[in-house]
C-alpha cells in the first residue's frame, strides 16, 4: 500500500509540475491534490468528521505549499468572521494565476467575486442599489407566479416527479433571467454548464471551460441589448451607464448575477427539500406559520446547508497572523464557510437543524466587502418557493434511499443532480382514481 501510495504521489507531482511549468496558469491545472479536497466533500449534508476535528485542534491550518505558497484553511466561525473582515489584507484577484495571453473576451477572469478595490468598489456601485429590499419587493408576485406555475406542471406529471428538474432549478433559473432581461431558452444547457462551473474534479480545467461558454452568451447578450435595451437589469444599466461599461465588463457583471442567481438557489431549493422532508416540524412551520417563524426557517437552512461551501480564494497581500497562525504574503487562504458554519462558536448544538432556533449571524452570504449581493434575493426565492410547497404537497416524501442519490463530490457548490419524490401519499392516488372510476361508470349509466 505505501508504494502504491508514494507512486501516486510521484505521478501527481510530475503531473502538476508539467501543468505549470511555464508559470501558475489554473486553467492547465486538471486536478486538486488530495491534501486540499477535504472541505469540498461530505457525508450526505454533513462536513466530513475531519473537519470538526480540524476546527477543534486547529482553525486555522496550513494544508500544503503550492507553487511555492502555503495553502491555509479557515473553518472556526470566529476566525473565518475576522478574516472575511479584512479587506484591506487580502486580495480575491484570481486572474494573477489565469495566463490571459491569447484569450477570447469571453474567457477573461472578471466579475465581482474575483476583483479587488477600487475596481471592485466601482463595479459593485451598478449593483448593490437593484438588490435592496424595497427595489426587489417588485418582483414577489413575479416569484409567487412563477412558483405556482412549476407546481401545477408537477401535480399534471406526477405522482412522482424529480424536484430538481420540476423545481429547483427551473424556479431561479426563470427568475433571473426575468431579472436581468434574458430569454428564458436551453435550460437544460444552462443547468449542465452551471454545475460544470463548481465541479472541482477536473481541476480548473473543466471550470474555466463551462465559464467561457455562459460569459460568451452573456456578453453577446448585452451587445444585442445595447442598440435596443431590454426591460431587465441589463438593459437598465445600458441605458444608465452604457457609456461607461463595456460589453465585457457588463456581461462579466451580469455573469456573475446569472451563475450566482440560479445555481446556489437551485442547490437550496434541493437539498433544503431533502432536509424539509425529514423534519415534518419544519414544513408544518412553512405551512402554517407567521412570516417570522417561515424566516427562521429559511435562516436555518442557509447555515445549516451552506451550499457554497468554500468563499472564493483569498491572498494574502502582507505578511497576517490569524488564529495564532502566521500566514505569509502571497499565500491562498480557503474559508470554508460550512465549517464555520457548523462550529459550536456560532450556535450550540451547530450540527443539528432547528427549525425553531434563532437566527444566527451565519456566513452562508459571506462577510464584508465580497458578501453575496444577491442575498435578499436568495432568502425571497426561498421563503416563497417552500411555503408553496409545503401548502401544495405537505406530505411530500423522498422516494429514493440516501445511496442512491448522485450528491456532487468535489464541487464548490454543494447539490444534488436529480431528487425523485412522491407528491402525495400512495393512499391518495389509489382513493383518488377510485373516485374517479366511480364517477365515469355513473356517468355512463
Amino acid at each position: 500500500m505505501g508504494i502504491v501510495s508514494t507512486l501516486k504521489r510521484r505521478v501527481a507531482t510530475r503531473l502538476l509540475a508539467r501543468s505549470t511549468r511555464d508559470g501558475i496558469d489554473l486553467r492547465k491545472l486538471r486536478f486538486l491534490p488530495d491534501s486540499i479536497t477535504m472541505p469540498l466533500q461530505r457525508d450526505g449534508l454533513d462536513p466530513l468528521p475531519e473537519m470538526a476535528q480540524v476546527r477543534t485542534e486547529t482553525p486555522v491550518v496550513r494544508l500544503t505549499q503550492m507553487f511555492g505558497k502555503g495553502i491555509w484553511l479557515v473553518s472556526g466561525y470566529d476566525e473565518a468572521r475576522e478574516l472575511l473582515a479584512r479587506g484591506d489584507q487580502l486580495s480575491n484577484d484570481l486572474g494573477q494565476f489565469v495566463s490571459q495571453e491569447g484569450r477570447d473576451p469571453s474567457e477573461q477572469i472578471g466579475g465581482l467575486g474575483m476583483t479587488d478595490p477600487p475596481h471592485h468598489t466601482v463595479l459593485r456601485k451598478y449593483l448593490t442599489p437593484e438588490f435592496t429590499k424595497h427595489k426587489l419587493a417588485r418582483l414577489e408576485p413575479l416569484i409567487a407566479q412563477i412558483v405556482e406555475a412549476r407546481l401545477d406542471a408537477m401535480e399534471a406529471d406526477g405522482p412522482v416527479v424529480d424536484l430538481v428538474d420540476q423545481f429547483a432549478f427551473p424556479i431561479p433559473f426563470e427568475v433571473i433571467c426575468e431579472l436581468l432581461g434574458l430569454p428564458v431558452d436551453d435550460r437544460a444547457r444552462f443547468h449542465s454548464l452551471g454545475a460544470a462551473r463548481f465541479d472541482l474534479s477536473q481541476g480548473g480545467v473543466g471550470v474555466f471551460g463551462a465559464a467561457a461558454h455562459t460569459r460568451e452568451f452573456l456578453i453577446g447578450q448585452v451587445a444585442r441589448q445595447r442598440e435596443t435595451p431590454g426591460d431587465g437589469l441589463i438593459g437598465s444599466l445600458l441605458r444608465e451607464h452604457g457609456d461607461e461599461l463595456d460589453d465585457v465588463t457588463l456581461g462579466g457583471l451580469a455573469d456573475g448575477v446569472f451563475l450566482g442567481g440560479y445555481e446556489t438557489s437551485a442547490s437550496m431549493l434541493a437539498l433544503g427539500t431533502y432536509l424539509l422532508v425529514q423534519h415534518r416540524e419544519a414544513m408544518t412551520v412553512l405551512r402554517d406559520g407567521d412570516d417570522a417563524a417561515v424566516d427562521g426557517v429559511v435562516e436555518e437552512l442557509l447555515r445549516h446547508l451552506t451550499v457554497v461551501q468554500l468563499a472564493f480564494l483569498r491572498f494574502a497581500r502582507e505578511d497576517l497572523e490569524l488564529g495564532g497562525q502566521q500566514i505569509k504574503a502571497g499565500d491562498c487562504i480557503g474559508i470554508s464557510l460550512l465549517g464555520a458554519n457548523r462550529d459550536p462558536a456560532l450556535t450550540p448544538d451547530a450540527d443539528t437543524f432547528d427549525p425553531r432556533r434563532a437566527p444566527t449571524r451565519h456566513l452562508a452570504f459571506g462577510h464584508g466587502l465580497h458578501r453575496c449581493v444577491g442575498a435578499e434575493l436568495a432568502r425571497m426565492e426561498l421563503r416563497i418557493s417552500l411555503r408553496a410547497l409545503a401548502r401544495r404537497f405537505p406530505d411530500l416524501a423522498v422516494t429514493a434511499d440516501d445511496d442512491q442519490l448522485d450528491f456532487r463530490k468535489l464541487s464548490a457548490v454543494y447539490g444534488v443532480d436529480a431528487l425523485p419524490v412522491r407528491l402525495h401519499p400512495t393512499h391518495e392516488h389509489h382513493e383518488a382514481s377510485h373516485d374517479a372510476s366511480q364517477a365515469t361508470a355513473t356517468m355512463g349509466a
